[in-house]
């Protein structure tokens, strides 16, 4: 007898075609069930500074809203650039992030190679909020002004010393700016992260640091540390009898940190949505409120569009001034 070959040949033929389906619909099927897993926020910071503050204050924020763990997670080193090639190499499915400060913007012209492109290898997901800078002395600092730190920079030039986080962050930008306008010859000590740069200043090894509100808020209200000035344009909410640096003998100061989340590029635009509609509503939630505008921060959210757009400005602003020598490489 003949054999019958057509319904094997016909079970096989619909089994392929089944597989190729799947594998076809499979990507969009993972995207429309985003998240189905925990997600992770690298922060490029040690533990205990103001990036650190908003990653952790928002994870908890969104994961109500993504219904999964947020997970923070931190990577120091190199100015930021260890945490951030990390979510630059990792899967583009939007379960990696990085939590994203000034340092992204002025890191491709302070640095002369970086691992990853800083244009091309992230996709912007939102922006969370602007932060001035608070320049802060311990308590029993002879310096009780800027202006007597003007002074006593002026008669020894390069004795003085600023602290910051890390080469390419604002509390090094603020401080580079300062030295600039006022004509100051200051020395830059650069830590890994806000925690050294903290305990040298309270410690008397460093004598000024321009640092994130988040960062030095309890050490001021807890009398250790002493607020001169706020970097930005405007008085601080915060510190409403604190001056700007404009004001108290630098004018034309402004100088404003700013936070943001990316994903690696190739992130799915739905995946973005969902991730960007999920940080709007973590930034504007009562708690997060509660934990940053008494500390200055301005909250400011929107689409991954008009986040890229303030991004891409900013770092051609600072590509500018590093270009002019005023950002010391």
């Amino acid at each position: 007898m003949p054999l019958n070959l057509s319904t094997p040949i016909r079970s096989c033929a619909a089994v392929a075609l089944t597989a190729i389906s799947f594998s076809l619909t499979s990507p969009s099927l993972a995207q429309s069930n985003f998240p189905d897993k925990p997600i992770k926020l690298v922060v490029p910071f040690t533990p205990g500074g103001g990036t650190d503050l908003i990653a952790r204050t928002l994870a908890s924020e969104m994961a109500k809203d993504l219904g999964q763990p947020v997970i923070v997670e931190n990577k120091a080193g190199a100015g930021t650039v260890i945490g951030t090639d990390f979510v630059a190499k990792s899967a583009p499915d939007g379960y990696t992030l990085v939590v994203s400060s000034i340092a992204h913007s002025v890191n491709p012209s302070l640095m002369s190679k970086l691992p990853y492109s800083t244009e091309k290898d992230f996709a912007p997901v939102a922006m969370i909020a602007l932060s001035p800078n608070v320049l802060v002395v311990r308590a029993d600092s002879p310096y009780k002004s800027v202006e007597d730190l003007i002074k006593a920079a002026k008669a020894n030039p390069g004795k003085l010393t600023y602290a910051s986080p890390g080469n390419g962050t604002s509390s090094h930008l603020a401080g580079a700016l300062f030295a600039d306008l006022a004509k100051l010859n200051l020395t830059h000590v650069a830590y890994k992260g806000s925690g050294g740069a903290l305990t040298d200043l309270l410690g008397g090894q460093v004598d000024m640091l321009f640092a994130t509100s988040g960062s030095v808020g309890k050490f001021i209200e807890g009398g250790r540390m002493v607020p001169l000035a706020i970097t930005s344009a405007a008085r601080s909410s915060a510190y409403p009898k604190v001056p700007t640096m404009s004001e108290s003998g630098v004018p034309g100061y402004v100088m404003e940190g700013w936070y943001g989340f990316y994903a690696p590029a190739g992130t799915p635009a739905t995946v973005i949505e969902k991730l960007n509609v999920a940080t709007r509503k973590a930034a504007n939630s009562e708690l997060f409120k509660s934990k940053v505008l008494a500390e200055g921060l301005v909250i400011k959210t929107g689409t991954p569009q008009e986040f890229d757009q303030y991004v891409r400005g900013e770092i051609e602003r600072w590509s500018k001034l590093v270009k002019e020598e005023v950002i010391a490489k």
